[in-house]
């Protein structure tokens, strides 16, 4: 396991937030989103998007933490390496949490960021009263299926199909109680 931790993101981390993201898409989800949505993704535009998120949240419940992984032989030496996006899920008034967005930059997988980033989105989420949670993933993105899966998550039927170019890209909810320690 990589020396890592997590911490709330900053303004500053916007820059390497949409570069994770932009490099997790364009590596790990070509096989399902288009090639012309994949390459017309903006850097400048999701840089905009995560320093708003970052510094003028729309409410108290909702924070992006990053992963930060340190060089295990220059302690100075730190990158970020994932992050994650959370709160309450504001299309409903079900008081559920939502992960709007969860990655890990693909070099940096398996290294237990991921479960470092799930552990903080579950500490603010029970800080906030909030005891059920759920995030939406891709279908056919076994590798974060399998992720939360063995978290403990569960699909629990709810699907959705989301419009992308030419392409309808179907999604599956997964969720988890959050009353019990895991």
């Amino acid at each position: 396991m990589a020396l890592g931790y997590v911490r709330p993101a900053r303004e500053s981390d916007a820059p390497q937030i949409a570069s994770i993201q932009l490099s997790t898409w364009r590596t790990a989800y070509t096989k399902f989103i288009p090639a012309e949505v994949l390459d017309n993704l903006d850097h400048g535009w999701f840089t905009q998007q995560w320093q708003e998120a970052c510094t003028n949240p729309p409410s108290p419940d909702q924070q992006v933490f990053v992963a930060i992984e340190q060089d295990e032989t220059d302690k100075e030496r730190l990158e970020t390496v994932g992050f994650a996006a959370v709160g309450p899920d504001t299309d409903d008034d079900s008081g559920q949490g939502l992960i709007t967005e969860l990655l890990v930059e693909p070099r940096f997988s398996r290294r237990g960021h991921g479960s470092r980033l799930l552990s903080a989105s579950v500490a603010h989420w029970r800080a906030h009263g909030i005891l059920l949670a759920h995030v939406w993933a891709f279908a056919r993105d076994s590798a974060s299926l399998n992720f939360y899966r063995s978290a403990g998550w569960e699909t629990d039927g709810a699907s959705r199909t989301l419009e992308m170019d030419t392409a309808m890209v179907p999604q599956l909810r997964l969720h988890a109680d959050l009353t019990e320690e895991a």
